[in-house]
């Protein structure tokens, strides 16, 4: 009875997701560029950054680096069945194009491209009049 209990426990094995169309989240700083694949739920499938793939200082926020970053994140999206994508870009950096045209030369259907930068309505306060 001993030797039954025992074969039932068992290691479980995970399960591979199977995900068709995700979102891509491309944040392109000044200093860095980070991509993160999920599905369409919100739950990550893969990510990279340009310092995980150590770039280190300048070159971190090169459109080479964020092409390589992309390419990373999607070839392991591609694994779990990724083949159409909503792209999310936010901010201002240099690597934002080349990440994208990295997208679409690794064969995924893009869908759409929407810009979600921050834009301030008013800013900030502005400093106080100078005295003269």
């Amino acid at each position: 009875m001993a030797q039954q209990q025992k074969e039932t426990k068992g290691k479980k094995r995970k399960e591979k997701k199977s995900v068709h169309e995700g979102n891509v989240y491309i944040q392109a700083t000044f200093n860095n560029t980070i991509i993160t694949v999920t599905d369409l739920k919100g739950n990550t499938i893969s990510w990279s950054s340009s310092g995980a793939l150590e770039f280190r200082g300048a070159k971190k926020s090169t459109p080479f680096a964020a092409q390589s970053v992309t390419e990373q994140a999607l070839i392991k999206a591609q694994h779990a069945g990724l083949r159409e994508v909503n792209v999310f870009v936010k901010g201002p950096g240099i690597g934002r194009e080349s990440a994208i045209r990295q997208i679409g030369a690794l064969g995924i259907k893009i869908r759409s491209i929407n810009d979600v930068t921050p834009i301030p309505h008013n800013g900030c306060r502005p400093r106080k009049a100078r005295r003269m």
